[in-house]
């Protein structure tokens, strides 16, 4: 089972029926809202809206465990996160599409983490694996995250963008920054430099935390701006949400066409994570 975590209303595609929005307890808290129960074709869709709907949490409090527990507990082994960034590399313009192959973590108060040691919280589910296993006997697991988004996800991304006729970047380096403030030009040169593509504020720890879980994980960013110091003009929330909603139409038949070409089974390592994993 699929879910797709990102704005209000990506559920309202047409030939996606909602079936009921369902409200999930996790020993993490609360998510950031219900979680819309859909149907596509033979395919059940889960989404959540990421900052809740009418933009509630600003991406530092963001309850990001509770999300991608929640996702666990109604069956989800597939995340697609759907997310707004700005451009740092001069390539990549405004209503570009970038399905990102790497990032670099800049964030600085957010838990990573769902294995915290003798802090671990247990488990409120009856899966038998390694994720049990490990948070009910309290162990400490470190993840590999050399390549941190599963590549047939990528794979399946990057044909839904190429059939839709999509502007679109295959590979791209995410930044994740910490907000809600906006990057300094400072920041941005110093980006640039590093050779990172995007940047945004809540990539991670979805990405990781999802890992943890052995959920394969996908994402695709829209570039609504382009980063301080490589815009002339000052930057606004304003201008972000403009584009979104430029793109909205669009990034919505994207999402059908990766549902069309998502295969049933997946021949990657993604599900291997947590072995050896643990200490």
């Amino acid at each position: 089972m699929i879910g797709i975590i990102g704005g209000s209303g990506l559920y309202n595609i047409e030939g996606i029926k909602v079936l009921e929005e369902v409200k999930v307890e996790t020993p993490f808290g609360e998510p950031s809202d219900s979680y819309i129960v859909a149907e596509y074709k033979d395919k059940k869709v889960i989404f959540l809206p990421r900052h809740g709907r009418g933009h509630k949490f600003p991406p530092h409090l963001i309850n990001f465990r509770a999300n991608i527990w929640g996702f666990r507990k109604l069956g989800v082994n597939r995340i697609l996160s759907v997310s707004a960034v700005g451009g740092i590399n001069p390539n990549f313009n405004p209503g570009d599409f970038v399905i990102s192959d790497n990032f670099v973590d800049f964030t600085k108060s957010r838990i990573q983490t769902f294995y915290e040691g003798i802090y671990s919280k247990d488990s409120d589910t009856n899966y038998q694996d390694e994720v049990e296993e490990y948070l009910n006997t309290k162990r400490v697991v470190h993840i590999d995250v050399t390549e941190p988004f599963c590549p047939i996800m990528r794979e399946s991304l990057i044909k839904a963008c190429r059939e839709n006729g999509s502007k679109f970047h295959e590979k791209g380096v995410y930044v994740a920054t910490e907000g809600p403030r906006l990057e300094t030009k400072a920041e941005i040169k110093m980006f640039s430099n590093m050779g990172f593509d995007i940047v945004g504020m809540t990539l991670v720890p979805e990405v990781v935390l999802a890992r943890e879980l052995k959920i394969h994980f996908g994402s695709i960013s829209i570039v609504t701006n382009l980063a301080a110091g490589i815009s002339e003009n000052r930057l606004t929330s304003d201008e972000v949400v403009e584009m979104m909603h430029k793109k909205n139409e669009e990034i919505k038949q994207v999402i059908l066409k990766f549902l069309d070409i998502l295969p049933d089974n997946f021949n990657c390592q993604c599900e291997e994570v947590l072995k050896g994993a643990a200490i």
